[in-house]
């Protein structure tokens, strides 16, 4: 599937207009040397996080809430994801970060 894409991309008009070198094989001593880039990965969304309950509280692995432990934001998964789902935007968890630190801080404030 991947390289019939590849195929079909390269029969668009924008990919022929904006390509710097036609299509060959990687190892073709005539298309030039091979270049090394060095590339720093950054995730900007994981949609996952702590698992948390409804007062912010993380829970362990037997469900059970860890004591003294609570996680709001991104942090309890609304980095990405939450209440705007997998195709929530970037700038849109702004919401769900506010309320989850809400309900964790109202949550510490009755201890």
């Amino acid at each position: 599937a991947q390289v019939t894409a590849i195929r079909g991309a390269r029969h668009s008009v924008g990919d022929r207009l904006i390509r710097v070198a036609p299509p060959h094989q990687i190892l073709d001593p005539d298309a030039g040397p091979l270049i090394a880039v060095r590339l720093n990965i950054v995730s900007r969304k994981t949609l996952g996080g702590l698992q948390t309950n409804l007062d912010g509280q993380v829970l362990g692995m037997d469900g059970q809430p860890v004591p003294g432990l609570y996680a709001a934001g991104e942090a309890s998964g609304f980095g990405g994801g939450g209440v705007h789902g997998y195709r929530s935007l970037e700038g849109t968890f702004l919401g769900g970060c506010l309320f989850s630190g809400r309900q964790a801080g109202r949550a510490l404030a009755k201890k």
